[in-house]
């Protein structure tokens, strides 16, 4: 892995570039207190990186009711908890951006590499707009129009066909372990942010978004 070869970033959203991931674990909270689930926090951080019907059914699964919801239903949870998600979301500004992470999405953008959005979140261009973020990305893979989540590769797959890259050129940034698993298997350097032994399987680890510079990236890709 040279980083002379890369040509683009495939951003995971919650916790990568914002912290909207507390907002999911608050909605996702009151339809765990619905359906009789006690809400932990291996509970909400098992749900990372994971499609919305996924994440509803962990929290079904782990439920102390005998639970047997039609299809109906659980969209209509599902719905619920996006509903209190955007009420919360659309409180966001570019504050809320990350530490550092603007000035590196900055950088790259000025320094010519192409970037693209590769979250399981429909909010993401909701998001990207409250961020003020938008005009940097060549695109954001729909995750309604993919056949598998994360820890499948498809949606970065995708989003390197977004930037119309190969999957060698890029870098995936991500802060789950379902992430990492999916940048490795789409043959892409993956970037974990957060815990080291929790990422362990990511090519780059950075405990911060605050450590995430080119320069960094550069000078630890010659150690891989």
């Amino acid at each position: 892995m040279k980083f002379e070869n890369i040509k683009g970033f495939a951003f995971d959203l919650d916790g990568v570039i914002a912290d909207t991931a507390k907002f999911h674990a608050l909605a996702w909270q009151k339809i765990a207190e619905e359906v009789g689930t006690t809400w932990t926090t291996s509970l909400a951080e098992s749900l990372k990186g994971v499609s919305r019907m996924a994440s509803l059914q962990i929290i079904l699964d782990a439920s102390t009711r005998l639970l047997a919801l039609s299809t109906a239903a659980k969209k209509e949870l599902a719905d619920k908890k996006n509903q209190h998600y955007q009420q919360l979301i659309v409180t966001l500004t570019p504050k809320d951006i990350l530490p550092g992470m603007l000035k590196f999405i900055d950088s790259a953008y000025d320094n010519g590499y192409k970037m693209a959005i590769a979250s399981a979140s429909k909010n993401a261009p909701l998001i990207l707009s409250q961020l003020q973020l938008t005009d940097y990305f060549d695109g954001i893979v729909d995750p309604t129009a993919l056949k598998n989540g994360k820890p499948n590769p498809e949606i970065f797959l995708r989003s390197a066909d977004i930037m119309s890259l190969d999957n060698t050129q890029v870098i995936g940034l991500e802060d789950a372990t379902a992430g990492i698993t999916a940048i490795n298997a789409a043959g892409q350097t993956s970037l974990g942010i957060g815990n080291a032994t929790v990422l362990s399987a990511a090519n780059l680890i950075y405990p911060s978004t605050e450590s995430v510079t080119l320069a960094n990236i550069a000078h630890d890709m010659k150690n891989i």
